[in-house]
């Protein structure tokens, strides 16, 4: 069989999951760096140009056994059988080398042998770097499949919204982090969860599973939000007691809870959350969504709250488009220290459709802060389905190719 293009053996191809599809986050990996006729072209100009050096200095081919060390390079960057080519190259070259110089027998048979060693080694370390990588791949599908059970893809219609977002976990080899939404349409409206885990990475997410699970169920079960809250903290609470008895840290959650029923008001139970803004054609119309301060304890803490928790309402007019995020986003920082301005950013976006808003977001965070990520970054974009639509499914929305999730390490 032959070998794929760049030198590729099949064997280390491993960049598509178990289902026979291609994985959800990073690019496909490759086995080698340099395709094989650039990097077949770079191991000869280099001996010749160690050999031609040996030859004009005279170095009695103290230069040119320096070719051993190719077959080690490449087995850094190449495939098991680029590095086996090299070897067997370099041990060639030196031994022809060697005896052009006319060295004894000695000096010309030890220092070859020991090249075609080295070589041999090489090869044996490229072969543990190929399985390596091809497990870390493995894992990373494995994510990957596991992200996809456990967070809604986006964007995602229901009968009354359409959502886009974006989603960054800190950790590149995590596919779900400490930040954690969900879009649950229920028999009395469509119920939003943004939420964000004290901690980040993959030591929050206990706390997270907890959270995601008991919204699932509770939106689907309870008529009253204040109900769904309530069980999102008795989930958290349970998580705590758990976390304490085997050791582990106990963590609070802030969340923001939405509803959207029918009509153009919105129901909110702010749980130590960021405030969310609102965008529509008119910048000066938009900013923050005006909810009481200070807003409620973050979940987890409940016995600490100095009163009951209260649902909040206010209006998502039809052409306007609700913005709910983490602390991930707003917490950013550029090189000189300042935080990432998202109140002000979003001015110059007024009037851009949810579905390219998400994208812009990634862009501008991207640039300001030159592509340092320190949280777990989460972000949805909500528009309501225009009066007189043609009733939405619940599931992925939008045109083939359309998708404004974002999940890129930047």
């Amino acid at each position: 069989m032959s070998a794929p293009p760049g030198g590729e053996e099949p064997g280390e191809r491993t960049a598509e999951d178990g289902a026979g599809g291609r994985t959800g986050g990073a690019p496909r990996p490759r086995a080698a760096l340099l395709k094989a006729p650039a990097l077949a072209a770079l191991v000869v100009l280099v001996s010749v140009l160690l050999y031609a050096l040996d030859l004009v200095t005279d170095a009695q081919g103290r230069v040119v056994s320096i070719v051993a060390f190719l077959s080690a390079i490449v087995a850094g960057v190449g495939t098991v059988r680029q590095t086996v080519v090299t070897a067997v190259w370099s041990t060639v070259v030196e031994f022809s080398a060697l005896a052009h110089i006319r060295l004894s027998l000695v000096d010309t048979y030890a220092p070859s042998i020991s090249t075609a060693l080295f070589g041999a080694l090489s090869v044996a370390a490229c072969r543990y770097r190929v399985r390596r990588d091809a497990e870390v791949l493995r894992l990373r599908s494995a994510a990957a499949a596991l992200q996809r059970q456990l967070l809604r893809p986006l964007p995602t219609c229901t009968p009354e919204v359409m959502v886009h977002g974006l989603y960054l976990p800190v950790e590149e080899d995590s596919m779900v982090g400490g930040d954690v939404y969900e879009v649950a349409p229920s028999p009395w409206g469509t119920r939003v969860l943004i939420a964000d885990v004290q901690g980040k990475g993959l030591p929050a997410m206990g706390s997270t599973f907890s959270v995601l699970g008991a919204f699932r169920e509770a939106a689907q079960r309870e008529a009253d939000l204040l109900a769904v809250v309530t069980a999102l903290d008795e989930a958290v609470a349970r998580h705590n007691r758990y976390a304490g008895r085997s050791g582990e840290p106990e963590r609070f959650v802030t969340a923001l809870v939405l509803d959207f029923g029918t009509t153009a008001t919105v129901e909110a139970v702010n749980c130590g959350h960021l405030t969310p803004l609102t965008l529509g054609p008119d910048p000066a119309r938009g900013g923050p969504v005006p909810l009481a301060e200070p807003p409620g304890v973050p979940l987890g803490l409940l016995p600490l709250a100095p009163g009951p928790r209260r649902v909040e309402r206010f209006d998502l007019p039809a052409e306007a488009t609700l913005l709910v995020f983490t602390d991930g986003v707003t917490d950013s920082r550029d090189r000189q220290g300042r935080f990432y301005p998202l109140d002000e950013r979003v001015r110059a976006w007024s009037g851009l459709p949810a579905s390219r808003l998400a994208p812009a977001v990634a862009a501008d965070l991207r640039a300001f802060t030159g592509g340092v990520q320190r949280d777990d970054i989460a972000l949805l974009a909500i528009d309501r389905v225009p009066a007189g639509a043609a009733p939405q499914g619940d599931g992925p929305c939008g045109a083939p190719g359309t998708d404004t999730a974002v999940r890129q390490a930047p």
